[in-house]
């Protein structure tokens, strides 16, 4: 499975062994100080159970190449539907503020887009979380729809 590489970040595939460090709370010396979070814990269940997420179009770590730590994670939720597939992301607090999630969100969509199978990225995000809609329109997103809770993005 390759890595997608960025100006500043490596964004590699999960193998077994991250997702049982994760699960087993077992504290890895690549990982940043305060990864895993919350979403990542959640995220290493979830794949534990399904191993067939572990793919190239699955789950990837954020690795900040300044300092080989692993700094966050993001995946898409693959298989697509009807040529769409959701994208999710996450950057340890220590790293937020950077641009990581933007940079890591827009790899992702651009690798996602270049499939066959797939002819939008899209996401929702809570009304609550501005700074998570900001992500996605750095990332090339633009706003499609909305609820009273929820904010929904596409790229194509």
């Amino acid at each position: 499975m390759p890595d997608l590489v960025t100006d500043r970040l490596i964004l590699r595939p999960w193998d077994a062994l991250d997702v049982k460090a994760v699960v087993e709370a077992s504290r890895q010396p690549s990982w940043a100080d305060d990864f895993p979070a919350e979403g990542d814990t959640v995220i290493a269940g979830v794949i534990a159970e399904n191993p067939a997420w572990l793919s190239p179009f699955g789950h990837r770590l954020i690795i900040e190449r300044a300092t080989s730590e692993v700094v966050g994670s993001l995946g898409l939720f693959w298989p697509p539907s009807d040529g769409r597939v959701e994208i999710g992301y996450g950057v340890v607090p220590s790293r937020q503020g950077r641009g990581y999630a933007s940079e890591a969100a827009a790899a992702l969509a651009s690798f996602a887009l270049a499939s066959d199978e797939v002819h939008t990225v899209h996401a929702s995000v809570e009304r609550t979380n501005p700074a998570s809609a900001r992500v996605l329109e750095k990332a090339g997103f633009t706003q499609y729809g909305s609820t009273d809770e929820l904010l929904s993005y596409e790229r194509r």
